[in-house]
């Protein structure tokens, strides 16, 4: 990769900035890129996301070269500028006399890192020139994993699948989509499954074949499941609880379902009202709280809103923005969601429940809560069939549960779970 100058880094500098002294949310920060070149916009998002997504390996390879860790109150953000400058020599592969001036003319620009240039500079050069054989040495998949989600994942799914797990999250996640007819024309990929596929090419999805048609959308092969579990939906009305941005309510309208799509943020539903306009599909739009619906349907699909820690190869900052605290309130207020929603299943109805969460206090245990309250609701197990054969996607009791390590060879998948109720 080749520099691209000072703007995208100053860029890179604020968000992942933002992400470990504020906890923003990167995806929150990228308007702040639509200033900057489209080359320096894509250079200043990878150096960004790649650097979050090998910080804990970075952080032990910087220890390894100081004697002591940088205060921020004396340093500013002589600490980011590092893991930047150490981010690009070795994951972005940029030439070292590109990366170190960078570096030094970053630290120029802030009034307390201007004094520790002399330490970044012969810090970077010492990473460009020992850096590699250090890195090799370090356990990648545990140092960017932090403990709260090591010690809950190796719980649940034990060291192996765990470290498989950390494995998958250092790789970005490849685009998939969902194609509205078999007949739709789309860009060169790879089929998954169903009507899943995953791009093999690259470039804006925007200017991609088939999309401005509306032949296909962005939706992770994982994501597409929940929505198959509902079974044949052509002619049924069904409703999408928390449908935004619209991938699940898409898969349903395309599949003939009279589609009710509830999504409570205004701007999140002005999004599924332009995918739908984009792909020539129809469904009702409410604007509302799904706690505070008062329809019925035979079908219902909740996509829970949750920590997302399924996702965190599409967003490596998660595991530095979120803690357990953060699971337990998740939880409680996907409860609410999921007792909501079964009050609007009609007799002899289904509801599917689904979260892109890998923490079982938003999966498992909320479905074990709800049945041990609500014995008019008995759980339909998935079969492998329904999942085109992944027996491996099936928990003991009869669910589905996707892990970011599943579809390795074909680069990984979002972590997903979902439970398919019947209710009698």
């Amino acid at each position: 990769m080749t520099d691209t100058g000072l703007p995208a880094r100053r860029a890179a500098l604020a968000i992942v900035s933002g992400v470990l002294r504020q906890r923003r949310p990167l995806d929150s920060q990228l308007e702040s890129l639509k200033g900057l070149e489209p080359r320096d916009a894509a250079f200043a998002r990878a150096l960004a996301s790649q650097t979050l997504r090998h910080l804990g390996v970075l952080e032990a390879l910087l220890r390894e070269f100081m004697a002591k860790p940088l205060q921020p109150h004396k340093a500013g953000q002589a600490s980011e500028i590092l893991l930047l400058g150490t981010c690009e020599l070795l994951v972005l592969k940029v030439a070292p006399h590109a990366a170190v001036d960078a570096a030094n003319q970053l630290a120029a620009k802030d009034s307390k890192a201007v004094h520790f240039k002399p330490l970044i500079n012969a810090v970077l050069r010492r990473v460009s020139r020992e850096g590699e054989k250090v890195m090799s040495g370090l356990d990648a998949p545990r140092l960017c994993t932090p403990d709260w989600l090591w010690t809950r994942w190796a719980a649940q799914y034990g060291e192996a699948a765990t470290r498989a797990i950390a494995v998958a999250h250092l790789k970005p996640a490849p685009t998939d989509i969902v194609l509205k007819s078999d007949d739709a024309g789309v860009p060169e990929n790879d089929s998954l499954f169903g009507s899943a596929r995953r791009l093999s090419g690259e470039g804006r999805v925007e200017e991609l074949p088939g999309f401005a048609e509306g032949g296909w959308w962005v939706q992770d092969a994982a994501a597409s499941l929940p929505a198959l579990l509902l079974g044949d939906v052509a002619g049924k009305k069904v409703i999408d609880l928390c449908a935004a941005p619209g991938g699940k309510t898409m898969q349903l309208a395309a599949r003939g379902a009279k589609v009710t799509a509830v999504e409570i943020d205004p701007g999140r539903a002005a999004r599924i009202r332009e995918n739908l306009g984009r792909t020539g599909l129809e469904a009702e739009i409410i604007e509302a709280d799904a706690r505070d619906l008062d329809i019925k349907a035979s079908l219902v699909l909740i996509d829970a809103p949750c920590t997302a820690t399924g996702t965190i190869r599409r967003h490596p900052d998660l595991p530095w923005i979120k803690g357990a605290v953060d699971v337990t309130v998740s939880a409680g207020a996907a409860y609410e969601i999921l007792e909501s929603g079964a009050a609007l299943v009609e007799p002899g109805g289904t509801l599917t429940f689904a979260v892109c969460s890998l923490e079982r206090e938003e999966g498992e245990e909320q479905i074990a809560a709800f049945l041990a309250n609500h014995p008019e609701f008995g759980r339909m197990p998935v079969t492998a069939g329904e999942v085109f054969g992944h027996g491996e996607w099936i928990t003991p009791d009869g669910d589905l549960r996707t892990l970011p390590c599943h579809l390795a060879g074909k680069g990984g998948m979002d972590g997903f779970y979902a439970a398919r109720l019947k209710k009698f």
